[in-house]
Parts: C-alpha cells; sequence; structure tokens
C-alpha cells in the first residue's frame, strides 16, 4: 500500500511499529481514520506481495482518489480505480501466479459524492451517493508519475526478500486531474450502478458502497439478496442498474419522487430504514454493529417502456415481502421523461448546487401539501417535527416523507368518503409533484 501525500499534511499509512502491520482502518469516533483518507490524498494498493507481482508499477486500487474540493482538509468526492487481475489459466487456482498479474487496464471505478458538503470534525465521511462503471475499461499505461524519493542503499537490497519496490522510478495510474476524463472519454462500459444513501448514515473512507441486482426480500451478506455484498448498508439506501449502459451513466431527478436517480436503468430498489436503525460502517460487523433488520419497508422501481425512465413503483410498506400497492405511471396518464443530468463535465459546486435544487424544490413541494391538507381539514400538527428542516439534507428527507404521509391521509380521507375522483386527482397530484393542482 502506498501514500501519496499530496496535500503536505505529513499523514501517510498508520502503522504498528510494533509488529510492523497497517492499520487501514483504525479511527477515532465514527469516521475520523488515521490512514490518510481525508483531505486531497491517495493511495495504491494490492493484496499480494510485490515478489507475487511482474510489474511493480501498477496496483489493484490504482489509484483511490480523495478530493478536498473547499480547501477545509476533509473530504468530498472519492474516485476508485480498480485493475482487476484476469484468469489466465483456468487450471490453475485463481490467487497463483498466473491468474493474479495486473494488466494495466481500469475495468471498474467508483465516484462517490458528498452532495451536501455537510462533512465536519465528528462526521469526517458523508457521501451521499455513488456511482459506478463496469466493462472494458481503459488502458491507463500512458499515465506515468515519476518518483524520486523511493531508492535506499543500492548496498542494502541484499537485505530484502524483493528489492525491486526499493529501485521504483514510476508509478502507472490516472491522477485527480486526469480521473474524469479517463472515466467519461476513454472507459468502455458495458454497465452502470448506482446507490443513494437515503438513511444518510454511511460511515466509509470511500463510498457509499453499491447495492446488488438481486432480490429485494432476501437480507444477509452472501445470502443473494440487494445488501450481497458485505461493506453495503443492510437497509437504507437505494441501488439502480442500468445493465447495458444504454443511459451513459446521466441522472435525472424524478418527477414521481423529486429524488436523482440513474438514467437507463432497468431497475431500482429502495429497502427503507426511515429512522437509520441499522448503521452502516465500514463494513457489517463494524465495531460489532452486525444487524439487520427483521422487517423493511422495500420499493421497486421499473422502467417497462423502456425508455430510460422509471414509470412503474411497487410498494411493500409492511414487510410481509410481497408488493400490496403498486402505480403506473402511464396508466396515470403521466409523462416518465425528465430533463438528464450529465455529470461528465461536473465540477464539485455542480454538484452542490443540485444536491441545493433537489433539497429545495422537494421541501417547497411538501410545504404545499401541508396546504393541501389544511384545505381538506386533514390535521398535520403530529408532523410538526418533519415541519422543521435545519440544513439542505433534512429538506431533502422532511420534505420527501411529509409528502408521503400527507398523500397517505389524503387518500385515507378519500376512500372514506368514496370520492374516487378526488383520489384519481390525488395520485396524479403526488406522482407528478404537481399538489398545486390540488388547491384549484
Amino acid at each position: 500500500m502506498i501514500m501519496r501525500d499530496l496535500d503536505k499534511d505529513n499523514i501517510f499509512n498508520y502503522i504498528n511499529w510494533n509488529d510492523f502491520s497497517l492499520r487501514c482502518w483504525d479511527k477515532n469516533g465514527v469516521c475520523d481514520f488515521y490512514e490518510d483518507y481525508s483531505g486531497q490524498t491517495m493511495f495504491m494498493k494490492i493484496h499480494t506481495s510485490t515478489y507475487d507481482i511482474k510489474d511493480l508499477r501498477l496496483n489493484w486500487e490504482n489509484p483511490f482518489l480523495f478530493y478536498d474540493e473547499d480547501g477545509d482538509g476533509l473530504t468530498e468526492m472519492a474516485i476508485r480505480f480498480v485493475d482487476s487481475p484476469k484468469i489466465k489459466d483456468r487450471s490453475k487456482p485463481s490467487n497463483s501466479y498466473v491468474n493474479r498479474q495486473l494488466e494495466g487496464r481500469i475495468d471498474w471505478v467508483s465516484m462517490a459524492v458528498d452532495l451536501d458538503n455537510d462533512n465536519g470534525p465528528g462526521n469526517e465521511f458523508d457521501f451521499d451517493f455513488t456511482i459506478g462503471f463496469q466493462g472494458k475499461g481503459f488502458d491507463y499505461t500512458d499515465q506515468v508519475h515519476k518518483v524520486n524519493n523511493l531508492r535506499g542503499m543500492p548496498e542494502a537490497d541484499k537485505f530484502f526478500m524483493d528489492p525491486r519496490y526499493r529501485q521504483l522510478t514510476e508509478f502507472l495510474y490516472p491522477d485527480h486531474k486526469s480521473a474524469k476524463e479517463m472515466i467519461f472519454k476513454r472507459g468502455e462500459w458495458s454497465r452502470v450502478n448506482f446507490v443513494y444513501d437515503e438513511d444518510d448514515d454511511c460511515g466509509r473512507w470511500e463510498r457509499v458502497e453499491f447495492y446488488d441486482p438481486l432480490d429485494p426480500f432476501k437480507i444477509g451478506w452472501k445470502n443473494g439478496g440487494i445488501d450481497n455484498n458485505k461493506q453495503s448498508d443492510a437497509a437504507g439506501d437505494r441501488g439502480e442498474w442500468d445493465m447495458d449502459n444504454s443511459g451513459k451513466g446521466k441522472l435525472y431527478v424524478g418527477k414521481f419522487d423529486g429524488r436523482l436517480h440513474l438514467y437507463g436503468a432497468e431497475w431500482g430498489c429502495w429497502r427503507i430504514d426511515q429512522n437509520a436503525n441499522y448503521y452502516q460502517g465500514w463494513d457489517r460487523m463494524w465495531m460489532g454493529m452486525d444487524r439487520q433488520p427483521g422487517k423493511f419497508g422495500t420499493v421497486k422501481y421499473t422502467d417497462k417502456d423502456d425508455n430510460g425512465f422509471f414509470d412503474y413503483i411497487e410498494y411493500d410498506l409492511d414487510g410481509d415481502k410481497k408488493f400490496e400497492m403498486t402505480i403506473d405511471l402511464k396508466a396515470l396518464g403521466l409523462d416518465d421523461r425528465c430533463e438528464l443530468i450529465d455529470i461528465s463535465t461536473f465540477k464539485y459546486k455542480d454538484y452542490t448546487s443540485m444536491m441545493k435544487k433537489m433539497s429545495k424544490s422537494m421541501w417547497k413541494n411538501a410545504m404545499t401539501a401541508v396546504q393541501v391538507a389544511h384545505k381538506y381539514n386533514v390535521q398535520t400538527l403530529w408532523y410538526a417535527k418533519l415541519m422543521q428542516a435545519l440544513s439542505v439534507r433534512q429538506q431533502y428527507n422532511n420534505g420527501y416523507w411529509l409528502q408521503f404521509y400527507i398523500y397517505k391521509d389524503l387518500e385515507h380521507t378519500f376512500m372514506q368518503k368514496g370520492d374516487q375522483e378526488k383520489l384519481k386527482q390525488l395520485t396524479v397530484a403526488y406522482y407528478s409533484g404537481n399538489w398545486k393542482s390540488m388547491l384549484k
């Protein structure tokens, strides 16, 4: 593991000098890691010994980039590049020498962003979403970075089992400046993954960990559900998957929920953990928090007309693993198409502006929903807590839930009255984001 001290804070690897072991995940509090993951920094890493690597200029995580976009010493963005070893001889184990060599080709990328820039002391990492790319990727062997401080005394080479790393004069990797160009212009991708941290509890140093496009209801590490990945949140995140890269990594804000979605995704799934009871650390067993809900709400999104936008939403709100409510936007006469967001040229300020715009719109719609509730004599006092939004994140989160609860309360009111016309009007208003139509 190699750290490069780009922000000149003299923080590198955190090493236990009693046994010469890297302690990469030792920390203070929730996520103040002693390893240098904060600020404008980077590392390269591979889980093997140097004598098993043919070309020491290459690494598996090559590199992991951390961006300090506002100069506060903390990380607002992280990009992880992976050069996966390819199986070249299937007659031999995957960890044999021939099958663990790198090719100088990045085939897996993730980009994580703290959209509302709410990290700080005690909350050093607060990434809100991650987008990732898989496929043929790109060759990076022309990304040469010279180093001149690895060489020790040549006479001491004989004391090292593999002295080659002391003789290195360069590493090959995409850097902070070239990273986005490599991803969006050079990369050949066949799949795009997306996850949004809806319960805002991700304390990882690197990213909001991806869900897998598997069973919406099975839960547990390697159990075949969307949280199959050990480092993913058991519940609370929303995953979406574009399995043919038809959307080219573009995003959109859905009219039906005011949230950020992956264009081109065939389907998606949100496993609800409204109060963040099932906390995600750096993995599921972090600090002994190996807990997962016995019951959880699930929302599934599907692009049935294959135009890149979700148009069919299914809800299991009682946790019985059966969808009891479905919404077909096309059947409601609603256009599922939305304005596309191309993040390939985004700077960090564009992400924060996007989040502010999304949260402001969510909150504005929620306040209009309150007016609609009052018009139809629906009580809102029990939502007083939700009607206080002290941050961009709370506008987003409280605004969503306030609208949803008012929608369900109004639905109950109209059902009791048998008013089918108002029920239809309400459903259209909610899923089009046009609460004002209920005030006419």
